[in-house]
């Protein structure tokens, strides 16, 4: 069990952190809440106490005798900011200690994320990105804040994430590091592809396969983190988009194929994650094939679908990195990384990620493996993990295969 400190400041965006809360506490973890004095008129200490199981207090008079405002940053293992508003980034980049949450992140040595939500013209203040920049600089994880409506009519950069983006990214950051969600795609374009393809063969019915689109949602919400502008070419996810990501939604294999071509015109790393269908019918019925009727098919004659991922490498741009997806099993004809590296020398793509599907593995799991393989015949082991963990281990991997952009 891992102690994590749960920080809320003053903005209408806390009563997210009551969901968050709860996301870090089903997870296993022992959570302390840390308002504002601000926080408390949107969400009363009850609310929190209630969730957490713990005391909440905002001052640094409370618990003199424990020491408090020193106690809980010593002893925690990640410390999560949420909602950070304008305000508390300021106090937290000057060093303020003013009230119990800003002491806390003062005596933290864990990893600490602070999750932006404010108005776009303050999240845009020259002031407010100052602070930011101040905040990666010491170390801290900032997320980028979502695109969405704000309070009343406004819409824009400010909406604070939704609490299972955050509470994912966090945990990520608590197993790995800050280091995890390192602001190392910022200034990049991202286009991943993610979810199965379905081919017609009636009005009804399809081919289709079990991708869930899970590992391709993890990759675009943690390359988001890490500053990408991500667009997500999604095929038959029923899933909420990730924050900060820009989705295109397509059903079969040539939608994808156009999406995909035209969104990696301008892009610095294509990620091919989506299992596409090699095969389509030959023809698609235009009424639903019924049994025993004069229309019943004895056969089902199958076409090639094109092969996207060869055709994204052959029109790549200069300095483009094209990553593809290989989901295999072993056979009499060889074992799993055999087959890949044949499929990567076959594919000609920069690095493709390997998934072993045996035995039920990967496909519509909250967990997963991987290795990387890279051109250059190296070979990278991302560990068992959640989807979000293996994402960041293989943008870990990705970002070394190409030279960083300067940090902010």
């Amino acid at each position: 069990m891992s102690r994590i400190v749960l920080g809320v400041s003053g903005g209408v965006a806390a009563y997210k952190a009551a969901f968050v809360l709860r996301a870090f506490t089903e997870a296993g973890h022992d959570v302390r809440v840390v308002p504002t004095p601000g926080a408390l008129h949107f969400v009363g200490a009850a609310t929190f106490e209630a969730l957490s199981g713990n005391p909440v207090t905002t001052d640094v008079w409370s618990d003199v005798p424990e020491v408090a405002h020193v106690r809980i940053g010593q002893s925690a293992d990640l410390v999560v900011v949420a909602p950070a508003t304008a305000d508390l980034l300021a106090r937290a980049a000057m060093g303020r200690a003013d009230d119990l949450l800003t002491a806390t992140l003062l005596t933290a040595s864990c990893p600490v994320v602070f999750v932006p939500a404010m108005h776009t013209e303050m999240w845009l203040h020259p002031a407010t990105q100052d602070n930011v920049a101040t905040l990666r600089r010491r170390g801290a994880v900032v997320l980028p804040p979502a695109v969405g409506r704000l309070t009343g009519p406004d819409s824009g950069p400010g909406r604070l994430p939704e609490p299972a983006d955050i509470a994912a990214l966090a945990l990520v950051a608590l197993q790995q590091g800050a280091d995890a969600l390192a602001p190392d795609l910022t200034g990049r374009r991202v286009v991943i592809s993610a979810g199965g393809t379905r081919e017609p063969l009636d009005p009804v019915r399809y081919l289709g396969n079990r991708s869930s689109g899970k590992q391709g949602w993890a990759l675009a919400r943690v390359a988001a983190a890490r500053g990408a502008e991500v667009v997500l070419v999604a095929a038959n996810v029923d899933m909420p988009a990730p924050f900060g990501a820009r989705v295109v939604p397509v059903g079969t294999a040539e939608e994808l194929r156009a999406a995909m071509l035209a969104e990696a015109k301008e892009a610095d790393v294509v990620v091919m994650a989506a299992a596409v269908a090699d095969f389509r019918p030959e023809h698609a019925a235009s009424t639903k094939l019924k049994k025993g009727s004069a229309a019943e098919p004895s056969a089902v004659p199958l076409v090639r679908n094109p092969d996207v991922l060869v055709e994204l490498v052959a029109r790549r741009a200069p300095g483009q990195l094209v990553v593809g997806f290989a989901a295999e099993t072993g056979d009499e004809d060889g074992d799993v990384l055999a087959h890949a590296r044949a499929k990567l020398t076959r594919k000609g793509c920069d690095v493709l990620v390997v998934n072993d599907v045996s035995a039920g593995q990967a496909f519509g799991r909250p967990d997963n493996a991987a290795v990387v393989l890279a051109a250059d015949g190296s070979a990278t082991e991302v560990p068992h993990g959640s989807k979000d963990a293996v994402a960041a281990g293989i943008w870990a991997t990705i970002t070394s295969q190409s030279p960083r952009p300067s940090q902010p």
